[in-house]
């Protein structure tokens, strides 16, 4: 059976509840859904800068590089980061052992400020104002049609797949951003939830009691983590290493900040040979999107979207198409 965070993140909570308590006062001040496209992050209450206060735990035993990635699944910071990820994991997957932790973006609509976003319609216009930025394809209609009321849902949802497999957990969130991002689905109800599950191939049955139960302790451990690091923005990611240094990437950077990271903790790291053609890409994932082709074939944008183009005129991939751009499928 493969290794799950279970054990790790079980000693984390115990480890940092008696120094990271909830911040009562959060529900007053927060901010919640404002993406900054100048510093790439989303943020929550209390801290606007990323910074980093707390204690990354000692890095996995069998990789020299730990990195804790913070994260939401309606993050449009993060979605719009899968590309520089994506290809990280593929240079220097062998040297680091990515450790996701859910960092509680929206807990719901009754926590807000004047901050510019106060209500899910607002939302919807601020996902399509930051596609483009990013480059990925971000529509906002589910805030307009059926908005989410939390990001807690899918939260517990994934943490409950990770104690099955975290291989399919991370094929599963994947596919639960497409389904919000893309396909306008409310991923805080069950069946969309099921749906995603199933491409994911994660038992469905198991997925719901672990979401009811452990699933929600897993959940609660990450966000005390997040407090205890000072983590209020998204995506963060702390990069550690055995001698106690430490690199933090804040918000979604050009990927050459993320090697530099590496190097940092690594000097000695060596890049792996990526894949050359859209062929071996896809036999890595199922679905990609152009920017993500262009960062990992080191092409530019349109390029990497005329190959995929070209692949859907052959009849070898087929596209989920928004105003915004597409994600491209195996067929």
């Amino acid at each position: 059976m493969p290794q799950t965070p279970l054990a790790v993140t079980i000693a984390l909570f115990a480890g940092l509840v008696a120094c990271a308590q909830p911040d009562t006062n959060m529900k007053k001040t927060s901010n919640v859904m404002l993406c900054d496209t100048v510093t790439g992050a989303c943020t929550v209450p209390g801290h606007t800068d990323g910074a980093d206060h707390g204690h990354a735990p000692a890095p996995h035993a069998t990789k020299p590089i730990t990195l804790l990635y913070f994260t939401d699944p309606i993050c449009s910071s993060c979605w719009g980061t899968e590309p520089q990820l994506r290809r990280l994991k593929l240079e220097y997957g062998d040297a680091i052992d990515i450790q996701y932790h859910m960092g509680g973006l929206l807990p719901g609509w009754d926590v807000y400020n004047s901050g510019g976003i106060s209500k899910p319609s607002d939302v919807a216009g601020h996902w399509d104002e930051v596609s483009p930025h990013y480059r990925m394809p971000i529509i906002g209609d589910v805030w307009l049609e059926d908005p989410l009321p939390s990001s807690y849902p899918p939260s517990r949802a994934f943490k409950a797949a990770e104690l099955q497999d975290l291989s399919k957990a991370l094929v599963f969130l994947r596919r639960l951003r497409e389904q919000v991002f893309l396909e306008k689905k409310n991923i805080t109800k069950w069946p969309v939830i099921a749906e995603a599950a199933t491409f994911a191939g994660l038992d469905t049955a198991r997925l719901h009691a672990d979401y009811t139960g452990a699933g929600e302790a897993l959940f609660q451990a990450d966000l005390t983590l997040a407090r205890a690091m000072g983590v209020r923005g998204f995506p963060t990611f702390i990069f550690s290493n055995a001698e106690g240094a430490r690199q933090q990437v804040y918000g979604a950077r050009p990927y050459a900040q993320f090697e530099d990271a590496v190097k940092a903790m690594l000097p000695r790291a060596r890049p792996a040979p990526l894949p050359t053609t859209l062929s071996e890409l896809f036999a890595l994932h199922a679905s990609w999107c152009a920017e993500e082709v262009a960062v990992v074939l080191g092409i530019p944008h349109e390029q990497g979207l005329q190959q995929l183009k070209q692949a859907r005129a052959n009849g070898e991939l087929t596209s989920v198409d928004t105003r915004n751009g597409s994600v491209w499928r195996r067929k």
